[in-house]
């Protein structure tokens, strides 16, 4: 595994636990952020045995949300020149932005996020593409980009109307209010509320753990038909669920389970194969 400026990863069993780690600066989302993230996700699909992604952040806030400086490097963002090469650029680099997020989606494994204090506009986007939210009560949300001048790009806008009522989403975005953790839980954001980081991350764990004990096949399968039936038809997804089932399905991880049910015991499930680039 690599070394990161913005992450620690550790590895616990069968859990991969990446926390941000910048405290100081707030955990905000810079350069390096971007671009280590999806970095960060992929090597622990392609070199881990884990089988579940916990990520939680140190300090006072989870994060303070997107660091303005990645706008301000004229090698990346030209503030000169012709305007349509400019808005042509532009959109690339939010394509970008975007696609670093949504590695949380993209990987085959479950993301739980562990959020404490505040989670600020990019962090909202970022925790919006992860399987499952916890919070702690001194959490709170925002979608800071209106309040800010602009509309937030990076997925807010497109998953949590997907999470919650859609009304409400547009109440938050309009107004770019902060909402709380005991709010966010009402309206079905986050999973749970603890009282402090430590039982939180403790909690997170557990939960890991117990996805982590299952058929990694029939997990991956899960987060895959889930992705996909919230963005098509029943009846599509449930075609593809067919198709799914007709090459995934193998009988071996059920006997395996109901062996160990009858012995009392714990299934012990082959690992999936690492995903790893085809040319390097």
């Amino acid at each position: 595994m690599s070394a990161y400026q913005c992450f620690q990863v550790e590895h616990q069993g069968h859990i991969a636990h990446v926390q941000l780690s910048r405290p100081e600066q707030l955990n905000t989302m810079n350069k390096a952020f971007w671009q280590e993230l999806p970095q960060c996700l992929r090597e622990i699909e392609a070199h881990s045995d884990a089988r579940v992604v916990v990520i939680s952040s140190t300090g006072k806030h989870f994060s303070a949300g997107m660091d303005l400086a990645v706008f301000s490097d004229p090698n990346a963002v030209p503030m000169q020149g012709d305007p349509g090469r400019m808005a042509e650029n532009l959109r690339r680099v939010v394509l970008q932005l975007q696609d670093s997020l949504s590695v949380l989606e993209q990987v085959r494994l479950p993301v739980l996020v562990a959020i404490q204090g505040g989670c600020i506009g990019g962090a909202l986007d970022m925790v919006c593409a992860a399987d499952c939210r916890y919070a702690t009560t001194d959490a709170y949300f925002t979608i800071k980009e209106t309040e800010l001048g602009m509309t937030a790009d990076v997925g807010t806008l497109q998953r949590l109307p997907k999470l919650i009522a859609p009304g409400v989403v547009r109440e938050l975005a309009y107004t770019g209010r902060k909402f709380d953790a005991l709010e966010a839980q009402q309206l079905g954001l986050v999973n749970r509320v603890f009282n402090d980081q430590e039982t939180m991350l403790a909690e997170v764990m557990k939960i890991a753990a117990q996805i982590a004990a299952n058929s990694p096949l029939a997990v991956t399968g899960c987060k895959e038909m889930l992705n996909y039936s919230r963005d098509h038809s029943v009846e599509d997804s449930l075609k593809y669920m067919a198709t799914w089932q007709s090459g995934m399905f193998r009988p071996a991880d059920m006997m395996k389970s109901f062996q160990a049910k009858a012995s009392k015991t714990e299934p012990e499930y082959d690992a999936l194969f690492a995903v790893k680039p085809l040319f390097k």
